[in-house]
């Protein structure tokens, strides 16, 4: 062979050789997992929601992977365990995004961590959609990637003190823990208790501390509000519970954040629970006419043994939105994903989702639920009522 020609061949095949070493990188690239980061609480006072959160998330990695997958390429969930406290779950979501470089972010549970939590995504310019999170202060910073899915935490008790107020009940109590969401809830209660024509006559807020909180329960007790409204986490609220029930007391009617959704709820309360009132964000119910939501129903018991909660229902919402999100502009671009969800207005399997412009959910509203019989009722709005609400006849109420 001619020199020459020797010599062409010869850097041909250098030239076609350092292209293939450069496209295995590329190539590997397009099957190599997305990286999607969160935080879940394994311990702490947020641990019983947050395993329902965590479910969701992990139901949904699953189909992902068996069917289509995102982008074409398999999804690897990376979730810390936050305990429950804020500042750990600041640093783990510095570390998700710092050292593990996750393409993606879900929400960890609850406002006060999702307050914090999104500080650290938003300075990255993270999306992040805020699917157990309520606080209305979250969308108060002018931030720009971060999305509600519940409606906010100020409206929870609207159903509620709009049914008393019907039924002829004249004053209220409201009893809360000191922390974001449950201040929220309980100052949205007061304000719309007076819109309902409602007088407040019992306003007391705790710190964690189980005496002094059944200490207000026992004052609560004396006044007797015909409405009485617990604003608090699943531990604080069993508490009260377990100490009503022990020394055989109750109020006319009462209503609690969180712990009435649970589908052991009844179980584990026992005989008080009968009557219970709380608001609910979506239930695992298939007469809810919403897109998808009894498939869901199903997967979930299927994977997990065990119903969803509305906490399961805003996680999975949550990362369908991502999906759709991300399949329709093709990408994981950051920017063009949060324009996307900030112009939807669409179903899902919890009902409408809809945010404003500051990212706070709009669309979707509160259900509110009844233990009766110990099954777990529908009980506002009408149109979505499973059964009527019960009550006992207001009591004299003191409203000193």
């Amino acid at each position: 062979m001619p020199k020459q020609i020797w010599c062409t061949f010869l850097c041909a095949a250098i030239i076609w050789s350092a292209a293939a070493v450069k496209l295995i990188p590329q190539a590997e690239a397009k099957t190599a997992a997305i990286k999607i980061g969160a935080t879940v609480s394994l311990s702490g006072k947020y641990v019983e929601p947050s395993l329902k959160v965590q479910n969701a998330y992990r139901l949904w990695a699953k189909q992902i992977n068996a069917n289509d997958r995102l982008l074409g390429r398999p999804v690897e969930l990376i979730l810390y365990d936050d305990k429950s406290q804020a500042r750990r779950c600041v640093q783990l979501y510095k570390k998700l995004i710092a050292r593990d470089k996750v393409d993606l972010v879900l929400a960890p549970y609850g406002t006060p961590l999702t307050y914090k939590a999104s500080e650290i995504t938003e300075a990255n310019g993270y999306v992040m959609i805020a699917c157990t999170a309520s606080g209305p202060q979250i969308w108060e910073r002018g931030f720009k990637k971060i999305f509600g899915v519940y409606a906010t935490a100020d409206r929870y008790f609207i159903g509620y003190l709009d049914v008393i107020a019907r039924r002829g009940f004249k004053t209220v109590g409201i009893i809360f823990g000191n922390n974001a969401f449950t201040r929220s809830a309980a100052e949205g209660a007061r304000r719309w208790a007076k819109l309902f024509g409602l007088e407040v006559v019992f306003y007391k807020c705790f710190d964690d501390n189980f005496t002094k909180l059944e200490k207000l329960t026992s004052r609560a007790l004396e006044i007797k509000p015909d409405g009485m409204l617990f604003c608090l986490y699943p531990p604080s609220g069993y508490a009260i519970l377990k100490y009503l029930s022990k020394n055989k007391r109750r109020f006319n009617s009462m209503a609690f954040t969180i712990v009435p959704v649970f589908p052991n709820f009844y179980t584990r309360a026992g005989e008080i629970a009968e009557g219970v009132f709380g608001p609910s964000h979506w239930e695992p119910d298939p007469r809810l006419p919403f897109p998808g939501s009894q498939k869901f129903i199903k997967d979930f018991q299927q994977y997990t043994g065990t119903l969803p909660t509305y906490h399961s229902a805003s996680a999975y919402t949550a990362c369908q939105i991502l999906t759709k999100a991300i399949g329709h502009i093709g990408s994981l671009n950051q920017d063009k994903i949060a324009v996307y969800i900030q112009a939807r207005d669409t179903m899902t399997i919890m009902g409408r989702f809809k945010v404003d412009h500051h990212g706070r959910q709009v669309g979707h509203n509160p259900l509110l639920i009844q233990w009766q019989k110990g099954r777990k009722e529908i009980v506002y709005p009408t149109k979505l009522r499973t059964a009527e609400p019960v009550f006992q006849q207001p009591q004299e109420s003191g409203s000193q």
